[in-house]
């Protein structure tokens, strides 16, 4: 479901009985009568859409985590805010970038569309920026012929599974963020897709290797050996960006998750 578009078609017809009524019914109608329901009703409902609608545009736009991915920086249930306007201003619907304001960094949370199936929202950590050269080989990532600093903190307590997995602390750039890395889990990427310049990449029993193409970002989850990312999937294409996830608004099972997150 575009949840966008059906926004923007309930703006334009609550617009419309709002103009409608404003500048023509209003003044057929005898005085004091009242105006029929539908009117009524859809004028009303006009600002309220109207400002809905241009905050999830433009300003913050809420988002449920779906899957285990992110974990542990993200959990399944968490309500999180995205910032819309950190990586540039975007016409709603079509997602078009008009003012440009910034771009990703390494390490930040970012949602975007699928670029298998534009439909749906994927929330993932960049970890290649464009003509970087990313090397996951032997579960170590690698850029631009630099390992990316990594050190083990402990185990992490799955609460919904009761089972521990190898947790570290991973530093990219000048952020560090939580990984899981599972010992066992083989090294080798399993079932890679057919994307759009797959001849950037290189897959071995130890990993895969990857030229980040212009106007492209390589993504992956914090849950390294539990994540669909980039290393099956393929390159984000700039057009795809939703915006930069940065908060944690709600959880229905643990409140003390609310707060930001890097």
């Amino acid at each position: 479901m575009n949840f966008a578009l059906i926004l923007f078609l309930l703006l334009v017809a609550t617009g419309v009985l709002w103009l409608f009524d404003r500048f023509h019914a209003r003044k057929l109608r005898p005085a004091g009568t009242p105006a029929p329901w539908w009117v009524e009703y859809g004028a009303s409902f006009f600002p309220v859409i109207l400002v809905v609608f241009g905050l999830r545009s433009f300003v913050v736009e809420p988002f449920k985590i779906p899957s285990g991915s992110m974990i542990p920086t993200l959990l399944v249930g968490d309500f999180i805010l995205v910032n819309k306007w950190n990586y540039g201003i975007r016409l709603p619907v079509i997602n078009k970038k008009i003012i440009d304001i910034g771009a990703p960094q390494r390490g930040d949370v970012m949602v975007f569309r699928y670029p298998a199936d534009p439909s749906l929202d994927y929330i993932k950590r960049v970890v290649g920026l464009p003509g970087d050269r990313v090397e996951y080989l032997n579960k170590r990532l690698r850029i631009n012929g630099e390992t990316v600093p990594l050190e083990s903190a402990g185990n992490y307590l799955h609460p919904d599974r009761l089972y521990y997995s190898p947790q570290y602390t991973e530093k990219l750039g000048e952020r560090e963020h939580a990984v899981l890395i599972e010992r066992d889990a083989p090294a080798f990427v399993p079932q890679v897709m057919n994307f759009p310049q797959r001849g950037s990449c290189t897959y071995t029993s130890a990993g895969v290797s990857c030229t980040v193409p212009a106007g492209h970002y390589f993504v992956m989850g914090d849950n390294r050996d539990a994540s669909s990312d980039s290393r099956v999937w393929g390159f984000v294409p700039e057009d795809n960006i939703v915006g930069r996830a940065f908060f944690i608004w709600f959880n229905f099972s643990d409140m003390k998750r609310i707060g930001g997150f890097h």
